[in-house]
């Protein structure tokens, strides 16, 4: 298992499946999502990932972060399952998700079970001959 870590998020790979979670409560700034960027990136190696991205422990992002994730947070992945603590949550992304039209597959789970489940779907489909 190879892993990578800075003082506020922790990224490993198992199984195929990139995984991350904060460490402790983190503000959504863009100096904090330019490092979580920069962090995942250097685990990547320049390989694409099926990522779980658990959001707990993010409080909300602010415009320059949003528009910086926006335009370099989806570099490098071949989809995301954001695993968010609230139905409320969940319902906000996937319905953003609709209007936005991300440049890869993007979804919303309340369990970390299903999130992986999605990726794991979406990665033999992706490795089929």
């Amino acid at each position: 298992m190879r892993s990578i870590e800075n003082d506020f998020m922790k990224f490993w790979i198992e199984d195929g499946i990139l995984f991350s979670e904060f460490k402790k409560e983190t503000d959504g700034t863009l100096e904090n999502i330019k490092a979580l960027i920069d962090l995942r990136t250097a685990i990547s190696k320049g390989e694409k990932q099926y990522w779980c991205y658990d959001f707990k422990g993010i409080k909300p992002y602010d415009k320059a972060a949003r528009d910086y994730a926006d335009k370099f947070g989806q570099d490098d992945l071949y989809a995301c399952a954001a695993v968010l603590d609230s139905h409320i949550s969940k319902f906000i992304i996937n319905a953003f998700i609709k209007l936005k039209k991300p440049k890869v597959p993007l979804r919303g789970f309340k369990k970390k079970e299903e999130a992986v489940y999605w990726l794991e779907e979406l990665k033999r489909k992706n490795e089929k001959p």
